[in-house]
């Protein structure tokens, strides 16, 4: 697909200006990379838990994933700041406001470092007790802990990287990011059995080896990424007087903690509604919650379209925000909500009809088992759909910077009500009160989110500030035409100086 016209100056490698275009071409060709690169990460996660399984075994399998919730609670704590970051980013470059950009850069990237270290450090000294604290079995505990060390080394590599792919993606460049996850994977995958097996020239480290492997492919991965943003000119790029942008904004640090803080702790309550329903599905019997985590593995992948597309709306929504083209944001956020009807409808469509097939990968063909997870698939599985729409509309509000309402919506939708849905009826339905829950839930989410949305109170959040947006003139009139609100901006570097502020786009109270 051809690419929207990029921002004007020399080297400014793939930055994309997705205020202009076709919406329709232009958020599937952003959108795309974006899943492609959840499927890797998820292959990569699957194949790498095959290694250790088939080659070091149950004890190894447990270890990794009692090890991997620390990880994620830990990438978790700093989620949000990145996606706070990736907003402003976004704002800012829709503005046409590089400077804002470039601090919010140097500010994420400093306060992600420091962070980062002071994480992988603690983790390091704290290693046991974290996972004693998490009661991992006895006979994983060595095993967890030696895995774990390595992954709190990798820990900065794998934050840093994470943020500069989401700053790219809020600059409008998804498919950077997408072609070194396929680096970063692909070493993960080659050097995972070399190093747990020790083949060749590299010594057998067991289960430290699959950490390793970890280690070094971010580390390359990184590496060239950076070496090649640099080689390119990006506009983001820090080099020279850019330098100084690293020293920590005071101001930029309470805008991206305090609208991230509310991000981040989205994954919180997502880990702590995931914890309860697993606890109540475990009182059904291990034959039941064999058939739910099965089940569940496979709706990893039907959610991928929907994720996708809600962090493509977010990032187009962000510039359009930020140039004040509210009818703009509304024609995103319609074809996002297309977009993932068609693409997560085919999904479903596929499960329901191969699932008994697919299930019996995971489980022996003639355990009941199957039945029950195909039972399972058939009352949630279509959830998904209005749970997709959820995505997109609640990423749009959070584009404009209004990070509370999205948080509170998932809380009350998941926590308040599928978690004692589930419970009350529970005693009446069995195990299918679990199953429905997940549709009374996705109706409840829907329903908030939709009624938020069209009241349109997200429009006046600030992200940043009350700066004028320069954009094209909106149908009143008002504003300056596009090529007098560029003049003098030249997004290949800082020395240029700022044009004049445009006046603001007004924001319509109604989508």
């Amino acid at each position: 697909m051809d690419e929207s016209p990029p921002f004007p100056g020399p080297g400014q490698g793939r930055t994309r200006d997705l205020t202009q275009g076709p919406i329709a071409r232009t958020l599937a060709s952003f959108a795309l990379p974006v899943l492609g690169t959840s499927v890797l990460q998820s292959l990569n996660a699957s194949i790498n838990s095959v290694w250790v399984g088939r080659f070091l075994g149950e004890a190894a399998l447990a270890a990794t994933s009692n090890a991997n919730l620390v990880l994620f609670l830990m990438i978790g704590t700093v989620f949000g700041v990145g996606m706070a970051a990736t907003i402003v980013v976004g704002q800012s470059m829709g503005r046409r406001d590089l400077v804002m950009a470039k601090r919010a850069v140097g500010t994420s990237v400093a306060f992600f470092s420091i962070i980062s270290v002071l994480f992988a450090v603690g983790g390091w000294l704290g290693t046991d007790a974290i996972l004693r604290a998490m009661g991992t079995p006895h006979d994983a505990l060595p095993l967890a802990g030696a895995y774990l060390r390595v992954i709190f080394l990798a820990l900065p590599l794998m934050n840093f990287s994470t943020l500069v792919m989401t700053l790219l993606r809020g600059a409008g460049d998804s498919r950077t990011p997408f072609l070194f996850s396929i680096l970063a994977v692909s070493l993960d995958m080659a050097f995972n059995p070399v190093l747990i097996l020790g083949l060749g020239p590299f010594p057998r480290m067991g289960i430290a080896g699959a950490a390793m492997a970890t280690l070094i492919s971010q580390g390359v991965a990184l590496v060239a990424l950076v070496v090649l943003l640099y080689a390119r000119k990006h506009p983001l790029r820090l080099a020279g007087p850019d330098l100084a942008y690293l020293k920590l904004d005071a101001g930029l640090i309470r805008t991206l903690v305090g609208k991230g803080l509310p991000m981040g702790l989205q994954m919180i309550v997502i880990s702590a509604s995931a914890l309860i329903v697993m606890s109540l599905v475990n009182s059904f019997g291990s034959r039941t919650a064999a058939a739910y985590g099965v089940a569940a593995q496979l709706w990893t992948y039907v959610q991928m379209p929907a994720l996708s597309i809600g962090a493509a709306v977010s990032s187009m929504a962000a510039q359009n925000v930020g140039a004040g083209l509210w009818d703009r944001v509304a024609r995103v956020t319609r074809a996002g909500i297309v977009f993932n009807i068609i693409l997560t409808g085919a999904m479903v469509a596929v499960l329901y009809v191969a699932a008994p097939l697919v299930l019996g990968l995971f489980l022996p063909v003639d355990s009941a088992a199957v039945a029950i997870a195909t039972h399972i698939n058939q009352l949630v599985v279509w959830t998904f759909i209005p749970f997709g729409v959820t995505i997109v509309l609640l990423a749009t509000v959070r584009a404009t910077g209004d990070v509370w309402p999205p948080l509170i919506i998932l809380t009350l939708s998941i926590i308040l009500v599928r978690v004692p849905f589930a419970y009350l009826l529970e005693p009446i339905w069995g195990p299918d009160a679990v199953w429905w829950s997940f549709a009374f839930g996705s109706a409840v989410a829907l329903a908030l989110s939709g009624a938020y949305y069209k009241a349109g109170r997200w429009k006046k959040a600030q992200m940043l500030g009350d700066r004028p947006a320069m954009g094209e003139p909106p149908d009143t009139g008002h504003g300056l035409p596009r090529e007098r609100a560029m003049d003098g901006v030249n997004l290949s570097g800082p020395e240029s100086p700022a044009s004049p502020p445009a006046p603001k786009a007004p924001r319509p109270e109604t989508v």
